[in-house]
């Protein structure tokens, strides 16, 4: 055992090296996050509308139990402006009434006579090696005619102008990839703490504003926008070649960077809302099947990984436990937290006061991931949408982040 005085200066110095971490995330996102385009203010990059029946964008939206939202996602598409659309929404295999009002949107659809189409597959089989999801965005993009592809989520609702200046952005910054982070539909502060320490801790490893910067690795993917010009999906082999790919998200915008296409990360509050938390506690379940894959199936990494979330949880809190520069380490450790947050805000719109449960949130994080690797380590497998992927399948087609 330390005397306790040795213990103490332990502590306080640990604290002041991950405060000074912390400060230099701040300085990163307070020089970084400004830096993302906000689409809210660039209505000038409307894209050049022709007199074509040809559509702009194919929008391919996978549902799999989306009763609740699907109705919404497809008709907030359907009122989109500005821009043409031909909707592709995939039933993948749902037990509920998905399907039906599915159908229903696509009757409203045909009636309005709109410029926007919309066709509804109804997929009831899964292939042998393929996720459901990954399967039902290829089944979707196989229809696609427009130039770009718009690969969405059935939990998503979009402003009417967001199409048409996703569009005019990519046009305009000759890109070929597009991600429009989306607005968390956040009712308490429980989950706008979970959702600020989720997304502070993953800017340790992932710079959002460097990945426009193709000298840069950082890179990004995200289920509920990611644009993709139709000919670069086409020729990285499109879902097919991630037909096994738990993060397929994630893994599309990791192919398209490392094979140097232009990548584009964009803010724009309101333009794409998601109820993606739906309380402090729902993260566990939600990460249940992408925890253990983001970590791509190492057991050594997953360890580093929980080790380093209970030293951001522990350290700081005994530091302020033991009183005198302990506490200032400790305190200083929170102040950087916490104008980390602030840096963050144009991206999480969480304020941040929420600091002061960094804590707790990311404890819950941690036994998150923890639980992920432990059920995918007994099941020998994951369990997604009522199917059963064998780990041993899942890690020979996972790769790693390099």
């Amino acid at each position: 055992m330390f005397p306790a005085h040795i213990a103490t200066l332990i502590i306080t110095v640990l604290s002041f090296m991950l405060g000074l971490g912390w400060f230099w995330q701040a300085v990163r996102a307070m020089r970084g996050v400004p830096t993302l385009p906000d689409l809210t203010r660039a209505d000038a990059a409307l894209p050049n509308q022709v007199e074509s029946a040809a559509p702009d964008v194919t929008v391919i939206v996978p549902a799999c139990n989306e009763e609740e939202s699907i109705q919404t996602t497809l008709r907030s598409l359907l009122a989109s402006t500005c821009v043409r659309l031909q909707i592709v929404a995939v039933n993948d295999r749902s037990t509920d009434r998905t399907g039906m009002l599915m159908d229903e949107v696509a009757v409203e659809a045909q009636a309005a006579s709109g410029p926007h189409t919309l066709e509804v597959i109804h997929n009831h089989e899964l292939p042998p090696g393929w996720m459901g999801k990954a399967n039902a965005l290829h089944l979707g993009a196989e229809r696609a005619t427009a130039p770009w592809l718009l690969f969405t989520d059935g939990d998503v609702a979009f402003d009417a102008r967001t199409l048409a200046l996703g569009v005019g952005y990519a046009e305009a910054e000759k890109a070929d990839h597009v991600v429009l982070l989306f607005t968390l539909e956040l009712k308490n502060i429980a989950e706008g703490a979970v959702f600020a320490a989720f997304q502070a801790l993953a800017a340790w490893n992932m710079r959002l504003w460097k990945v426009a910067d193709p000298k840069a690795k950082d890179f990004f993917g995200a289920g509920g926008f990611n644009l993709v010009r139709r000919e670069v999906y086409e020729r990285l082999g499109g879902f097919a070649s991630l037909r096994m790919e738990i993060v397929e998200d994630l893994r599309l915008g990791w192919k398209i960077k490392r094979a140097g296409y232009a990548q584009r990360i964009v803010v724009g509050p309101g333009l794409v809302r998601i109820r993606w938390i739906d309380g402090a506690l729902s993260i566990v379940g939600l990460m249940e099947k992408n925890g253990f894959a983001g970590l791509r199936y190492r057991v050594g990494i997953s360890l580093l990984a929980f080790f380093g979330f209970a030293v951001q949880i522990v350290l700081p809190l005994a530091a302020i436990a033991c009183g005198g520069w302990a506490a200032a380490a400790g305190l200083m450790v929170y102040a950087f937290i916490a104008l980390t947050y602030a840096a963050n805000r144009p991206v999480t719109q969480v304020s941040p006061w929420v600091a002061v449960l960094f804590a707790p949130a990311t404890a819950i994080l941690l036994f998150a991931l923890a639980r992920s690797m432990f059920l995918a380590l007994v099941r020998d497998g994951v369990v997604w949408r009522g199917t059963f992927y064998r780990l041993d399948e899942l890690r020979r087609n996972a790769g790693g982040w390099g």
